[in-house]
């Protein structure tokens, strides 16, 4: 494993292609995602890797895709296999999500390939759609995520703190090689990697950091708590609320109102009488 320690802050573009290309060829990851060029299964990686480690996702990406392996399964599949399929990785919202961007998918009968286009399916922002422009169609996009903002902080603003992604994004263009986007990004994320490894996340640095809330006895772990006991069949409110107690979770009649409301308005539940049940 290579380690860099100096700071390059006045390289050039061309000193900065040739140390993350060096680093690449010595220190690439070997994931599943990058052996395909197929839109849905980047889509599913990126969708799953949002705010999951990479060795929780590789298994989870491997179960989804054998039994959805194109947007037309997917799109054809019930709520309650894919969320019962989903579960581990947390944030059921995408499940749901990544659900919805396969109906558009197969309703169009085709991936869209531009930026644009790709960032109104649903669940989708800048840099999923970003990253699926240049991992399946090699597009020569701007794109920033935490191992790239990790890179050029370390090498371009080693002495700042609140840095600003507008002044990241310019200099993230401009050592962009032409023609070579994919590789290119996947450099760049595993060199960032590697840096949070070996100094730190730099990402503090940055105006836009924010820390992960706590998990245990939140709102994320009673929603996907709820979502669990009523993914299978149809469950009566106080039925519900003693298998939350016999997990430890014992929230308050408003939280709990709160949750239910919530997942309600967002589609994920219906609440009828005194039953919850998944929304079909």
């Amino acid at each position: 494993m290579i380690v860099y320690h100096r700071r390059y802050n006045f390289m050039t573009t061309q000193g900065f292609q040739k140390l993350i290309w060096h680093f690449f060829a010595q220190n690439k990851r070997d994931l599943p995602w990058r052996h395909t060029r197929d839109p849905y299964k980047i889509l599913v990686s990126e969708i799953m890797l949002q705010q999951t480690q990479v060795d929780r996702v590789i298994p989870k990406y491997a179960a989804w895709l054998a039994r959805w392996p194109t947007a037309a399964s997917l799109a054809a599949a019930g709520r309650a296999d894919v969320l019962t399929t989903w579960r581990g990785l947390g944030y059921n919202r995408r499940a749901l999500a990544l659900k919805r961007a396969a109906e558009t998918i197969a309703a169009a009968g085709k991936f869209p390939r531009k930026q644009e286009k790709i960032l109104e399916l649903p669940g989708v922002g800048p840099y999923t759609a970003s990253a699926i422009a240049a991992f399946a169609f090699n597009e020569p996009v701007v794109m920033l995520e935490t191992n790239i903002r990790t890179v050029f902080i370390h090498h371009f603003f080693a002495d700042r703190k609140n840095v600003r992604d507008e002044e990241l994004l310019p200099l993230i263009e401009k050592m962009l090689p032409r023609g070579k986007s994919r590789e290119w990004y996947w450099a760049l994320m595993d060199y960032g990697s590697h840096l949070k490894k070996e100094v730190g996340n730099l990402g503090r640095k940055s105006a836009h950091y924010a820390k992960q809330s706590r998990f245990a006895g939140s709102n994320r772990q009673l929603r996907g708590a709820v979502l669990k006991h009523v993914s299978i069949l149809p469950i009566p409110t106080t039925t519900l609320k003693r298998k939350l107690a016999k997990t430890g979770l014992t929230p308050s009649q408003d939280a709990f109102k709160k949750i239910v409301t919530t997942l309600v308005s967002e589609g994920f539940i219906r609440h009828t009488g005194k039953k919850i049940a998944l929304a079909q």
